[in-house]
């Protein structure tokens, strides 16, 4: 079984200027299922608009022409046909919550309501009329939702006058307040070394200080969430962000111990909650030696036992 319109969909990937690593049955199979255009339609005319992800997809490909894409092929889909196909303006992301997180499992596309207007077109004589006013406009449309996507951005304000852009979600909320917040309370005067992103790993990265206090970086090592250092005690605060992943645990502790071992500067491990509540779900999990703060109430800080309040613990 194979859908009978996928070489009419890649005519149309054609069509519309995408380059040769889009125009495949790949593409044109999840052209067809962003529009459900189902082998039972009798045209184009059919299509539809639904909101769907990138399982979805393939579970609509699996159903509609046989073929079985591998649970490792969502990268492709997601990285080799959809980043393309809403950089173009063919789709769009999230258009039901548009500050979606990144990492959202929730993630959806949706084909552009001007591009679903020419495709029911496809196949009568208004498709050949409508492609050049189209793709005359196709560069507007691209820059207006580049503009709405930078919009849900988070910006986070840095101590030396810059602001870091965060892709969206709580979870970049809650680095926005490590930085913003916790950093000025606790560690006054440090520096900023690092911050991931949801959508990018590096968010920031000042790898001077790296160099300077000895850490050589492990790009397969899951770095923390925000790295601060503290000149004036010689610390390297090591953060993570808690929304919905764990806290630093015992082995989280082991991991981050591991991976900045060659510091010259000692580590504090230090874990950051949005409110109580989540921390009370974490809290038998999180390690000792270690730091919590919770960001609706910024003036406090929790130490799990030890010899020392908010400093380096010595490596046996």
């Amino acid at each position: 079984m194979s859908h009978p319109r996928v070489r009419e969909a890649r005519a149309v990937l054609e069509a519309l200027g995408f380059p040769r690593g889009q125009i495949n049955d790949r593409s044109a199979l999840c052209l067809l299922a962003l529009l459900n255009l189902t082998p039972d339609k009798s045209s184009w005319a059919e299509s539809e608009a639904p909101l769907i992800g990138i399982t979805p997809i393939m579970e609509w490909v699996a159903r509609h022409d046989g073929r079985r894409w591998a649970p490792n092929t969502r990268e492709t889909v997601r990285r080799q046909t959809m980043h393309q196909f809403v950089d173009a303006g063919l789709a769009v992301s999230n258009p039901d919550r548009p500050d979606r997180p990144t990492n959202s499992p929730h993630w959806v596309y949706q084909i552009e309501t001007n591009a679903i207007d020419l495709l029911r077109t496809y196949g009568t004589a208004a498709w050949d009329q409508m492609v050049p006013a189209y793709l005359a406009q196709r560069e507007t449309l691209v820059a207006r939702y580049a503009q709405q996507r930078t919009m849900t951005q988070v910006p986070v304000r840095l101590s030396d006058g810059q602001t870091l852009e965060l892709s969206p979600g709580e979870h970049s909320e809650l680095i926005k307040a490590i930085v913003e917040s916790f950093a000025p309370r606790f560690a006054p005067g440090a520096t900023l070394v690092y911050v991931g992103d949801t959508g990018s790993k590096w968010g920031y990265l000042n790898q001077a200080v790296l160099d300077e206090v000895g850490v050589t970086i492990d790009e397969h090592g899951k770095m923390p969430d925000v790295i601060i250092f503290d000149r004036a005690r010689n610390w390297l605060l090591l953060a993570e962000s808690v929304t919905s992943h764990g806290p630093i645990d015992g082995k989280r502790h082991a991991e981050l111990a591991r991976l900045f071992a060659g510091s010259s500067a000692g580590p504090v491990y230090i874990t950051a909650f949005p409110n109580r509540a989540t921390m009370a779900r974490y809290l038998p999990a999180i390690a000792w030696e270690s730091e919590v703060w919770v960001a609706d109430a910024p003036t406090h800080l929790i130490h799990f036992n030890g010899a020392r309040f908010l400093g380096p613990y010595t490596q046996p």
